[in-house]
């Protein structure tokens, strides 16, 4: 057996690095062979992917966080070849949702690395968006509105793993502003003054236990929205993130579809598994068991 292992060294604040040797000697113990490629800057690792000779293969290990993910999905997408290998989940980042729909956790890596020996690919959904001509693509989530905006402060908090999600949202609160949302789910158009949208191919987002129905292979996408709410009602609605109770909320909404369109006013940024790519309006759509995931 022979995977690519792309590897990023700095997820984890740098922990990924630290443990390099470990993940080899681990990889060496089930007998895996590997190429070892580490990224070096952002979008590295989809570069790396779209390059790679994918028949030299039996699968690609994404080793990092939420972001590495990301861009290793973007990456294969990109690869002209016609057979692909399925992908492994290596959690060594700060942040890992798509793994904890694995049941694992960034403590339990070792775990992963028998995941990744037992070679049991599961095709998966993968959501597509098209932001003004440029189209990406997630297995996590894309959330725009007060979820984006918490994001990017999260991003500069990255120093406290995936807490700094919740500082995020506390410090996010004292700013929160309705924006004019208008969503068409699979045909059926509704208006908002909305908080936030997320849209979710797993259960959790970071930490939070967002779409507690989603399911990664069901074909569709779980949509959540946050419609218009003060201070202080978020503030008690906050906690009940972390359980999935948000859902039941009067200021919430839920839906499934397979096909999304969104415009607001103003303009809202993107955040697809976490990263910041992309502007509204967008067209997202969910590409039902496009590819393999090594799974438990």
């Amino acid at each position: 057996m022979k995977v690519l292992l792309i590897y990023n060294p700095f997820a984890g604040h740098g922990r990924a690095k630290k443990i390099l040797p470990e993940v080899e000697a681990e990889f060496t113990k089930h007998n895996i062979e590997f190429d070892l490629r580490l990224t070096d800057y952002p979008e590295h690792a989809t570069e790396i992917m779209k390059s790679s000779k994918f028949k030299a293969y039996d699968a690609i290990i994404a080793a990092g966080g939420d972001g590495t993910l990301f861009e290793v999905i973007n990456g294969y997408y990109l690869n002209s070849a016609k057979k692909k290998p399925p992908i492994g989940i290596l959690p060594v980042g700060t942040g890992n949702a798509v793994a904890r729909d694995l049941e694992l956790h960034v403590s339990k890596w070792k775990e992963a690395v028998e995941i990744i020996a037992q070679m049991k690919p599961r095709k998966v959904d993968v959501g597509k968006y098209t932001s003004h001509g440029q189209s990406y693509y997630f297995l996590n989530i894309l959330g725009l509105g007060f979820v984006a905006d918490v994001g990017k402060t999260a991003k500069k908090l990255k120093i406290f793993g995936n807490i700094s999600y919740t500082f995020g949202v506390l410090y996010q609160m004292l700013k929160l502003k309705t924006f004019k949302l208008k969503i068409e789910i699979d045909g059926k158009v509704l208006e908002r003054d909305n908080i936030f949208v997320e849209i979710s191919n797993t259960t959790y987002t970071a930490n939070f236990f967002m779409a507690p129905n989603a399911k990664i292979d069901d074909g569709l996408l779980d949509i959540t929205l946050l419609n218009k709410v003060g201070r202080i009602g978020l503030l008690k609605a906050f906690p009940k993130v972390f359980t999935g109770e948000h859902i039941h909320l009067p200021e919430v909404e839920t839906f499934t579809a397979k096909h999304i369109k969104i415009t607001t006013d103003p303009p809202k940024v993107l955040t697809p598994d976490g990263e910041l790519i992309g502007i509204t309006p967008v067209e997202i759509e969910c590409l039902h068991k496009d590819i393999e995931v090594l799974w438990k």
